[in-house]
């Protein structure tokens, strides 16, 4: 019996175009937030959604369309507010503990007096992330943001987000391991994610293409048992 060979790892580079992202009843609205920047009803408006919602993939598509800078929340200190105000920024990780909060402050304010655009972006409602609960003048700025929720996915979206991530591996699964694996797995972007690597490890370990008989094993592996049905 031959070995199972060790994986390789490999750099994957999803794909975050325009026309990459899977829009679905959990994300329309913030896909529609994306695509109606210049109408926005207030300056700042918010992301918040779980891990691996498309939040960064949003601000993406924001920053390509909008010409707007794009930073990572822990990268605002230092920065000069009054010259990234100057065109739209696109904040990502903005609940991260590192994020400056007096710095994210006085960008909110910069943005507002110069009638710009901010659309930041992390987990859980904003006036609850760190730099917010660190400064009550952030968060009553936050509070006063235009906000939109990815809700966690549906069959039908969480199908179309489990063939990005096989595409972003360069696989082209077949519909019948969706459909097997759709029932089995929590429904969540970050269980998602979780399952595509870890049957492209298994698969690239055995030097077999993934079907649904060895994901079946992979799975049944993975859970100490030989239940593949």
């Amino acid at each position: 019996m031959t070995p199972a060979q060790l994986p390789i790892p490999i750099a994957h580079v999803a794909a975050l175009g325009r026309d990459d992202f899977v829009v679905g009843d959990a994300n329309r609205a913030a896909w529609g937030l994306v695509g109606s920047w210049r109408d926005w009803a207030a300056p700042v408006a918010v992301l918040a959604g779980p891990a691996g919602s498309g939040k960064s993939h949003l601000l993406r598509v924001f920053a390509d369309e909008a010409g707007a800078t794009l930073l990572a929340g822990p990268d605002l200190a230092g920065r000069d507010p009054l010259a990234l105000a100057g065109r739209p920024v696109a904040l990502d990780d903005a609940d991260a503990a590192a994020t400056d909060p007096a710095a994210f402050f006085h960008l909110v304010n910069a943005v507002r007096a110069a009638g710009g655009r901010l659309l930041a972006a992390g987990r859980g409602d904003a006036a609850g992330w760190p730099a917010a609960r660190a400064l009550r003048d952030l968060a009553s700025r936050l509070r006063a943001a235009q906000p939109v929720r990815l809700g966690a996915p549906d069959d039908d979206l969480l199908a179309r987000v489990l063939v990005k991530l096989f595409a972003d591996r360069q696989i082209d699964v077949d519909r019948s391991v969706i459909d097997y694996l759709l029932p089995r797995i929590e429904r969540s972007y970050a269980a998602a994610s979780a399952i595509v690597q870890r049957l492209d490890e298994g698969s690239l370990a055995r030097g077999r293409p993934l079907g649904r008989g060895l994901a079946a094993k992979i799975l049944a592996e993975s859970h100490g048992d030989e239940d593949t049905e």
